[in-house]
């Protein structure tokens, strides 16, 4: 599984993700996570992010499950656990 770690395609959609949720989690304990009307930098980061993190997770599954399975699966799963984390804190933020 480490090794699968320091391929770009196994670490980036973490980095980002880590990135995005470590943001959220601060600015929620600050308070200063609340609804805007106009969206500002972080939020357009935000969505060119999530679409990029995506296709890198398809693109470490597609590449990696076939050769390393068990390993490339444990590396997958971390990577949708950190970006559902980060949906979630969006998603229920925002009701």
């Amino acid at each position: 599984m480490l090794m699968l770690l320091k391929r770009p395609s196994g670490f980036i959609p973490l980095v980002i993700a880590g990135a995005f949720l470590t943001v959220l989690l601060a600015l929620l304990a600050q308070g200063r996570l609340v609804r805007q009307p106009d969206e500002g930098t972080g939020a357009h980061l935000f969505q060119i992010l999530m679409p990029v993190q995506f296709l890198a997770m398809l693109f470490f599954a597609f590449t990696w499950i076939p050769r390393r399975g068990r390993a490339a699966l444990q590396v997958t799963a971390l990577q949708a656990a950190l970006t559902a984390a980060v949906f979630a804190i969006v998603y229920f933020r925002n009701l």
